[in-house]
């Protein structure tokens, strides 16, 4: 059986060929898999190209396994039809490969950034987000960002601190992701190293409303992918829950977009695909991933339709309260099971990490990547033991 897989083996081509190939296939712009930079130097055995490999860490992580249970828009709800954000991470990858596929740019890239940049969000979503957030600033942290989280997680916290040594360019792509903020078209902020990346960590920590463009067409592509995945997505779910009819969609949005998540994303993907700007070999632009200012203009207006009737719906937010309430209880618990040396129990609030972990993180820091690493369901559990009253599925 041995001897069979390595004959086998000797028939995959070599990484040098693959690199090669990926070299005369691709556009002059999109990012080569051979220029993938890491904070410390691999020997490399295999045949996997190093973005590819990129992707399979991620994937492997563990942050990544408790995609299952974290809310992406609507929480709580006993219907396994709504999407969760393992399935957003997903379709973003499906559709962001597609653009890059047809604009010729890097997809195991494309792919890696995808699936890793909502691995920091925390539970309940961008409002379990917001309350972490107070919670830090009270303690004299950073107000917490679910970007910068996920480049931790994936860079400095996951294998109990050693992190998976991903490219710059993927974790570059995942902090610069910011899929909320609206852009008709956005152009990549090219040759960062590793100290632009830390340099960049820290502005966007000190300023949250700072922006940050990637360093790559392809991570141009993920965040535009990002907003074309969840549009029509949570108008979907939100009929599926009765909050909206398929009718209340802007007319023009209905007319021009599309009025089913398949038809917008369809449209979206079409007007990126014909009016981007790759550059060749001849032009010295850096090029852009962008709308026409038409679809741009009507983007626009559908995401302030969700916004407005969606994501602020009454039943969108009558858990939280419960909620806030849940990640006070757990923050001033957890801090006082550190400071006070209690007795931990089953969990482990970080302490089984690294030495240099435990040397340059305070309680507070410690408990805000302990609860920004939990599940919906574990979150829940743990503010019941804590003797929180919980909100129950519906």
């Amino acid at each position: 059986m041995i001897q069979a897989a390595i004959s086998q083996a000797n028939l995959l081509p070599t990484l040098a060929h693959l690199n090669a190939l990926e070299e005369e296939r691709l556009s002059p712009a999109a990012t080569l898999s051979a220029k993938a930079l890491r904070r410390k130097e691999e020997k490399r055995i295999g045949y996997r190209q190093s973005f590819a490999l990129d992707a399979d860490r991620i994937i492997h992580s563990r942050a990544y396994t408790r995609y299952i249970d974290k809310t992406q828009v609507f929480c709580l709800i006993a219907n396994d039809h709504i999407t969760h954000r393992v399935l957003h991470v997903q379709l973003v990858s499906r559709i962001a490969r597609t653009i890059g596929r047809f604009l010729a740019l890097n997809e195991d890239l494309i792919e890696a950034i995808a699936l890793g940049h909502d691995i920091g969000h925390p539970p309940f979503g961008h409002d379990g987000e917001s309350f972490l957030a107070e919670l830090c600033t009270q303690h004299n942290l950073p107000p917490f960002q679910h970007n910068i989280q996920s480049v931790r997680f994936l860079d400095r916290l996951e294998r109990k601190g050693r992190g998976w040594n991903l490219s710059l360019q993927t974790l570059d792509g995942i902090l610069c992701h910011d899929g909320e903020i609206h852009a008709n078209r956005l152009s990549p902020t090219p040759d960062k190293d590793f100290a632009a990346l830390d340099l960049d960590l820290e502005r966007k920590k000190l300023d949250p409303k700072c922006r940050l463009a990637p360093m790559s067409l392809e991570g141009c592509v993920v965040r535009m992918a990002d907003t074309v995945a969840y549009i029509g997505r949570d108008i979907e779910d939100a009929i599926l829950l009765g909050l909206i009819d398929r009718k209340n969609i802007p007319a023009v949005c209905r007319k021009q977009l599309g009025s089913t998540n398949g038809e917008i994303v369809y449209t979206l993907v079409t007007d990126l695909i014909a009016n981007s700007f790759i550059p060749s070999t001849t032009e010295k632009e850096k090029g852009y991933i962008g709308f026409s200012d038409q679809v741009a203009a009507l983007l626009k207006e559908l995401k302030d339709f969700n916004y407005t009737n969606i994501y602020l719906h009454p039943l969108t937010k009558k858990n939280l309260p419960l909620i806030q309430n849940c990640y006070e209880t757990l923050f001033t618990r957890y801090l006082a099971m550190l400071e006070n040396r209690e007795a931990i129990g089953p969990v482990d609030l970080m302490t089984d990490m690294d030495p240099s972990y435990l040397a340059t993180h305070t309680p507070a820091a410690m408990v805000c990547d302990f609860i920004a690493g939990m599940t919906d369901n574990f979150f829940l559990m743990q503010a019941a033991n804590a003797g929180c009253k919980v909100p129950e599925k519906q």
